[in-house]
């Protein structure tokens, strides 16, 4: 069953560029932070468009003593500019201080990537490149998450990274991409996704499609699947869901039925303790309770 959904999504996100072997990055940058090196790369993951890419590493780690790693993955909120700079940056969504700071604190690499549209690759509207990959047969969608993989393609060959100690997060469109990711990628090992969980028939029945920018919605994929059923391709890898109930990117009722879809799954693998949906009455924010939460379970890599 898994084989065959992972199978299904991947012919729904479209045609994709013909890569092989390991990407390649090129080194742009260093800068040393308080406690950790700040590195700027450009990667090439895809034939067709370079990526630029921010990779941090605490000061204590090396080839002899790699670290857990996180692949972050910015959000939207229409601040195209920004990008992957959110890591270092932060936005209005995210409590002070930023998660790259936070994390490499706690001992973890990080990467993050600027995805299609955004950052320094904002040169094309997401909107045109919506609408020209779909004439091509392709999905913009479909693109972001091939460079995400692929970004990880080149992150897990570095010294300093322990491959078994694969994490990815993200909040709103970064937390989209966290559960597709981990859906789709048995290398991750962890999940964390922050205000971005939709069960997919229910914002259809709240009418709050618009809610979620045009990159969110992939071609024919309510014929095939839902949300659970992505989701329950994680299982029993460790997923936690952090979500507000006034957001309505998330309707609470929707929430509902993921979370009890996937306690079902988890238990049939006998990983109860691997999922956990954590919410609070709030919008579309991180709060110091998710925040503690996140922490809780990134200590669990």
């Amino acid at each position: 069953m898994s084989n065959d959904l992972r199978s299904t999504l991947w012919q729904l996100l479209g045609d994709l560029p013909l890569t092989e072997g390991r990407p390649k990055g090129k080194l742009i940058s260093v800068n040393q932070e308080n406690g950790f090196r700040v590195e700027r790369w450009t990667l090439f993951l895809n034939n067709v468009q370079d990526v630029p890419a921010i990779l941090l590493i605490p000061d204590n780690v090396s080839s002899e003593n790699p670290a857990p790693t996180i692949l972050y993955n910015h959000a939207h909120g229409g601040k195209y500019e920004l990008g992957k700079e959110a890591l270092l940056q932060g936005r209005p969504a995210l409590l002070d201080p930023p998660w790259g700071p936070v994390l490499c604190e706690m001992g973890f690499v990080v990467l993050c990537i600027d995805t299609w549209a955004f950052g320094e690759r904002n040169g094309e509207r997401e909107s045109a490149i919506f609408k020209r990959m779909l004439w091509e047969g392709k999905v913009l969608w479909g693109h972001m998450v091939y460079d995400n993989l692929r970004a990880l393609d080149w992150l897990i060959e570095l010294d300093i990274v322990d491959e078994n100690r694969i994490g990815t997060m993200g909040i709103s469109m970064g937390s989209t991409m966290a559960w597709w990711h981990a859906a789709l990628d048995d290398r991750i090992k962890l999940c964390i996704d922050i205000c971005c969980l939709t069960d997919f028939h229910t914002l259809v029945e709240k009418g709050n499609m618009d809610g979620h920018a045009i990159y969110y919605y992939v071609p024919n994929l309510l014929l095939h699947t839902n949300s659970s059923e992505i989701n329950e391709l994680i299982a029993p890898r460790m997923h936690l869901s952090c979500a507000g109930l006034q957001d309505i990117l998330t309707p609470p009722e929707g929430l509902e039925i993921i979370d009890r879809n996937l306690k079902k799954a988890y238990s049939a693998q006998d990983s109860a303790d691997a999922w956990e949906l954590y919410t609070e009455d709030v919008g579309h924010v991180e709060t110091i309770g998710m925040r503690e939460k996140c922490i809780e379970w990134l200590k669990k890599l």
